[in-house]
């Protein structure tokens, strides 16, 4: 038995005969402490998957469960990083992560709480910064603070939505790299959400393609076995690094190009999706 997985799980939204399937028949298995990454096109369900995954959606059919157990609702056990930063602007950020430590530790005296929450912001890198509020930092600083806060719930499972897409690529890179490094020192059970192969490959165990929508679905992954800690100045040289990506670009191009075979067979009216174009990399 997996600690968490996706069994045949649809879901779909709108009114009959309105109505858009957006997953349908979606299973994932992930292990404890594994890596796992998600990667698809935008709007081919991505960010319904994760909210699946988080309690926060319940599935038309299908089961998800963690430990065994069936997951109905959310809880400080699955932590959730967004895509925005979801930070309150009133609090500093001792504030903000604080907030969340008080929600999942009730039972910490003011000193436990104290040192729980400059742990975690020490984690990433913004003790400096412990008493500012979220105007006075830089977009990379505020999803650290993000970051910060769910890891600071002690979660059993990471999840994250597309958390790094917003911000510059050499931001983008540093916040990666401090992924990879924080994950090495305390482990978790994550599934990241993704647009970027690169990112996949550089962070993950496993990497599983989301099938164009509607009615998208899981498919065939890919194992990632590339030796841990990862430095992303080696990877360019690494032929197993290049074959690994070549191979996920391909897959999801062919993937892209049977859709809109797909839709206009159909006579879809919906709007053309505009996927990264992973072969000019």
């Amino acid at each position: 038995m997996a600690f968490l997985e996706m069994e045949n799980v649809s879901v779909g939204f709108g009114p009959e005969g309105f109505r858009t399937e957006v997953l349908r028949d979606a299973s994932l298995k992930v292990e404890k402490n594994e890596f796992i990454s998600v990667i698809g096109f935008s709007g081919s369900g991505k960010s319904t998957l994760i909210s699946l995954l988080a309690g926060l959606l319940t599935p038309d059919s299908g089961e998800i469960r963690l430990h065994g157990k069936k997951i109905t609702k959310p809880g400080p056990h699955l932590g959730i990083v967004f895509q925005n930063y979801s930070l309150l602007p009133w609090l500093t950020v001792y504030g903000n992560v604080e907030l969340a430590v008080k929600q999942a530790f009730p039972e910490h005296s003011r000193a436990e709480r104290r040192e729980h929450v400059e742990r975690y912001i020490e984690m990433v890198k913004l003790t400096p910064a412990r008493e500012k509020k979220p105007r006075e930092l830089s977009g990379g600083m505020r999803q650290r603070v993000s970051l910060a806060r769910t890891l600071s719930m002690q979660p059993e499972v990471l999840l994250m939505d597309e958390p790094l897409s917003a911000l510059d690529a050499l931001t983008r890179a540093d916040l990666q790299d401090e992924l990879i490094r924080i994950w090495e020192e305390d482990k978790r059970t994550v599934v990241l959400i993704t647009n970027d192969v690169d990112e996949a490959v550089l962070l993950a165990d496993r990497i599983v393609p989301l099938t164009m929508g509607p009615g998208a679905t899981l498919g065939e992954e890919f194992a990632v076995s590339l030796p841990r800690p990862r430095d992303r100045t080696t990877l360019n040289t690494n032929s197993d690094f290049k074959h690994l990506r070549n191979e996920i670009i391909h897959t999801m191009t062919a993937m892209n190009k049977e859709a809109k075979k797909l839709r206009i067979n159909q006579g879809l009216s919906m709007p053309d999706i505009q996927p990264i174009d992973y072969t000019a990399a």
